[in-house]
């Protein structure tokens, strides 16, 4: 069986999907990082650093586990977050219960300018991503994507 074989077994349907994922992915995310950065000055992977840490317990938590979260390698976070530190809208504090490992704290400051940047993402959001899915059933595409990622 050859590549070839496998690709004949999905639909045209399937295939059209598979192939514009990653375009629309990059698209979406492309356009949220401009919106953010033109209007706010922050980038979408600074945007989403702040909302996860606004959401933890205390707004702290352990970098390795923000990482996760926001899909970056460990050392591009350090990048993101020490940039977030320099404008004093995340801490960054040592472990009480690991010496060798830091969290991420969320500022007061942080957390202001997190507010003051929601209204542009969310209408970025809804003007890229949610007014072209008038037909999309998004409770299911939800859970659909829940199931992809292993959230579910």
């Amino acid at each position: 069986m050859t590549d070839s074989d496998d690709a004949t077994r999905l639909s045209a349907e399937e295939f059209a999907l598979i192939r514009e994922l990653r375009p629309a992915m990059t698209a979406l995310m492309r356009a949220f990082d401009e919106d953010l950065r033109r209007s706010q000055g922050l980038s979408h992977i600074e945007y989403i650093t702040l909302m996860f840490l606004s959401e933890a317990p205390e707004r702290t938590m352990r970098l390795s586990d923000l990482a996760e979260l926001v899909q970056q390698s460990a050392s591009a976070l350090g990048r993101t977050v020490r940039r977030l530190e320099v404008e004093g809208l995340v801490s960054r504090e040592q472990s009480t219960q690991d010496a060798r490992s830091f969290h991420a704290v969320l500022t007061d400051a942080g957390l202001t300018r997190l507010r003051e940047a929601e209204p542009v993402h969310f209408a970025s959001v809804r003007r890229h991503l949610f007014d072209r899915l008038e037909d999309v059933d998004l409770t299911k595409l939800a859970k659909a994507f829940q199931r992809i990622s292993g959230t579910a």
